[in-house]
């Protein structure tokens, strides 16, 4: 038996910086030099984003500290 995977047709949203976080901090998370592109989603897609690398959120990420580290910093006390 076969798994099936779901391929998203629709475009990416456009979403705008908010004024409080400076340019590097929204920066730090883009074209990254391990950048792979997910070949599962559209070549649209492909803006060298993290959230759109093979290995976002994987064991195979070299910057998953990083990653988990931002979300901690979300967390409410």
């Amino acid at each position: 038996m076969r798994g099936t995977f779901r391929i998203p047709v629709h475009a990416p949203a456009v979403v705008e910086r908010p004024p409080s976080i400076p340019d590097d901090e929204q920066d730090r998370f883009v074209d990254r030099e391990c950048y792979e592109f997910n070949q599962l989603l559209l070549p649209g897609w492909n803006d060298r984003h993290c959230s759109h690398c093979r290995n976002y959120l994987t064991a195979r990420c070299p910057h998953i500290d990083e990653f988990l580290d931002d979300v901690e910093d979300l967390t409410p006390e």
